[in-house]
């Protein structure tokens, strides 16, 4: 007699239906377990502003639409519950985490490089098609559903190995805020004595300014107005920059080495480039038309590659490093944990510039249950126009204008 097949996993999530991101929760089945597979009991899902970009269609305009139901989430932490027979890298009790990428196609340059967020097929942890039926979905053929739910199943290779004396509720932001800052710190070097900016000091840049500490650099925090100021010094920044102070700014003038810039908004990147020594680099971190712009812009230059430079998320390896540094040095991103029913709220705050420097984290394992059916009566988010600037002119510009600097 042949062994009875898997059989779906049956969970919840929370979804909104269109881009007013009204989230609900809503029934739905997760794939049975491959062989290669892992299943993750949810604990906490991060709530990152690419979240809100993608569940608000901000991204429509360079041909990126979102299908609905949507259900974000790329920060997820749990526990693995079950694992597949051909399984070698998790256990059954493993604090397991998952970030932007489940699948790729495992055999190209990029991934072989460990660089599978390059790969021309990976997948996005929500909203992305999959390719190989390594990431497939229920019903099958529909988009990735990802992390605020109460189940996860992923191929073994995008697990995340959480060190177990790291905190759970800490862990989802790390494997996206942290992996985000740490990929171009890493990239370009970053090393003790290393002169860092830290443009922006929202979720990422929080996590930006403490991993740049850890690895021995000076970091300078950057923000409009000196209202952050405190929050930069909470962080570790050695110095602070008020953007908005003509002086500050000038007397600044060639004092750093690399400027991660992580405003999630449309603006004037040309004010930093004053603040680069010659031969630093400005990565533009913030999902905005600048970051497009500057995928494009080497392609304009014929004898170098311009000062300013995108960067996205990392590889798998590159994230299980980022995690094992935070647990050895401690470093924790600034969250706070909330139930479901808020998540409205969350995307409202997000929407308005996330001025507390927090990542919210929401307690799936505490909140997303058969009860949040009937208590998620929040109101829709009050969310303002989209300022990505995302459009395919805007970016066309940007890139011009990138690749006259030198």
């Amino acid at each position: 007699m042949s062994a009875t097949a898997p059989a779906p996993i049956d969970a919840l999530c929370m979804a909104c239906e269109d881009e007013t991101c009204d989230f609900k929760p809503m029934r739905f089945q997760r794939r049975a377990l491959g062989p290669l597979d892992i299943e993750i009991a949810m604990k906490f899902c991060g709530v990152c502003h690419s979240d809100l970009h993608t569940a608000a269609s901000h991204i429509k305009g360079v041909g990126r639409t979102t299908e609905y139901p949507c259900t974000p989430g790329h920060e997820l932490a749990g526990v693995c519950v079950a694992v597949g027979q051909h399984v070698s890298k998790f256990k059954v009790g493993d604090h397991v985490g998952v970030g932007c990428l489940i699948d790729s196609c495992h055999t190209c340059a990029a991934c072989l490089a460990g660089e599978e967020q390059k790969c021309p097929k990976s997948v996005g942890t929500y909203n992305s098609v999959d390719h190989s039926g390594r990431a497939a979905q229920l019903p099958l053929g529909r988009r990735t559903i990802g992390g605020y739910a109460s189940k996860m199943v992923v191929h073994e290779r995008f697990g995340i190995l959480i060190p177990s004396e790291y905190p759970l509720e800490k862990a989802g932001p790390v494997l996206c805020s942290g992996i985000t800052m740490f990929d171009p710190l890493k990239k370009y070097g970053a090393t003790k004595g290393t002169r860092v900016g830290v443009v922006g000091l929202g979720g990422l840049g929080v996590m930006g300014i403490k991993l740049a500490k850890a690895l021995g650099c000076t970091v300078t925090a950057i923000s409009r107005s000196p209202a952050k100021q405190a929050l930069a010094d909470h962080s570790g920044a050695t110095s602070f920059v008020a953007s908005a102070d003509a002086k500050l700014m000038a007397a600044s003038a060639s004092s750093l080495d690399l400027i991660l810039n992580t405003i999630p908004a449309h603006h004037d990147w040309a004010a930093y480039q004053p603040l680069l020594a010659r031969g630093g680099k400005h990565v533009i971190l913030g999902a905005n038309a600048t970051m497009g712009a500057a995928m494009y812009a080497p392609k304009l230059r014929v004898f170098s590659t311009p000062s300013v430079v995108h960067s996205m998320i990392g590889g798998v390896a590159n994230t299980q490093e980022c995690i094992d540094l935070c647990a050895r040095e401690k470093i924790y991103p600034e969250t706070q944990v909330v139930p479901v029913q808020q998540l409205n709220e969350v995307y409202s705050k997000l929407d308005a510039s996330n001025d507390a420097g927090v990542r919210y984290v929401l307690d799936l394992e505490g909140s997303l249950n058969v009860e949040a059916i009937g208590t998620c009566n929040a109101p829709p988010p009050t969310l303002g126009p989209n300022t990505t600037g995302l459009s395919y002119g805007t970016i066309i510009a940007d890139a011009l204008r990138i690749a006259a600097f030198h």
